[in-house]
């Protein structure tokens, strides 16, 4: 992997990641696009770990009394401040953890697909879209339950289908429950830390039991530049949310979907 290669996938990752719009899909049709060898589970590492220390450093605050509280309700057996909103990351983590796990051989090699990230693409967008659209968004995060928590999961387990877009399949999610576009954006943000860990772990086994030379290069470029890329599209997204709303990410996924029927189809 040169230096462009990895500084152009490090930025695609970091803007991707937390905008609507499916990281995972981006990295799957680059490459396809330009005819790119394979970036290698050493460099989804190192991008992984630049969004994964970009949300955790940007929401620094949400995750202290988050962890905080969680540690103490569960210690005293007791809620204590932000102590529900701890055991709803980790409700909301389950599915996609248990997900990935069952389903991790048929995501690799079947569902990566042309075919499978237009649909995705097209129709999760369009979800999107309707979910924005739809009144009664008034919902904060001091309203979450445990209901809400499971299905926000379950769609960021549906996520795991490439194109789908972690964060716009929970945001959506979250509209749909009748949560505010903050709302929906913060949990969908803060769900991302204990998934994107997970699946950091996961990598990070599959580098050390196996025998492929990391490209270190590569790594630090690719890391680098996906945190860059990754605060800054949660801050300005976060910013113009409510100026915007999704319908911008909505229009650019059936463009894109545009793209690959034309193109790679």
């Amino acid at each position: 992997m040169d230096f462009f290669q990895a500084f152009f996938l490090g930025i695609l990752q970091g803007l991707t990641e937390f905008l609507p719009i499916s990281s995972s899909g981006h990295l799957i049709l680059v490459p396809a696009f330009f005819d790119w060898t394979d970036q290698g589970v050493g460099f989804d590492l190192s991008v992984h770990v630049g969004t994964l220390l970009a949300v955790v450093i940007y929401f620094r605050r949400d995750v202290f009394s988050i962890t905080r509280d969680g540690l103490l309700s569960l210690s005293q057996r007791r809620m204590i401040g932000q102590g529900n909103l701890a055991w709803f990351l980790v409700i909301g983590t389950i599915p996609a953890g248990l997900a990935g796990l069952a389903l991790l051989d048929m995501i690799d090699n079947e569902l990566r697909a042309v075919e499978v990230m237009f649909f995705t693409t097209l129709i999760f967008g369009l979800l999107l879209g309707w979910a924005d659209w739809r009144p009664n968004k008034g919902r904060t995060m001091d309203s979450l339950t445990w209901k809400d928590a499971v299905l926000v999961g379950c769609a960021q387990a549906l996520a795991l289908i490439p194109g789908t877009s972690r964060s716009g399949a929970t945001i959506t999610a979250g509209l749909f429950l009748g949560l505010s576009r903050e709302a929906a954006s913060r949990f969908s943000f803060l769900l991302a830390i204990p998934i994107i860990t997970l699946a950091s772990a996961v990598k990070l086994l599959d580098v050390a039991s196996s025998n492929v030379i990391v490209d270190w290069s590569g790594f630090l470029v690719g890391g680098v530049t996906s945190f860059i890329t990754a605060i800054t599209a949660i801050h300005f997204f976060l910013k113009w949310l409510n100026t915007v709303g999704m319908w911008p990410y909505v229009l650019y996924r059936i463009a894109l979907a545009g793209v690959i029927y034309a193109v790679l189809m």
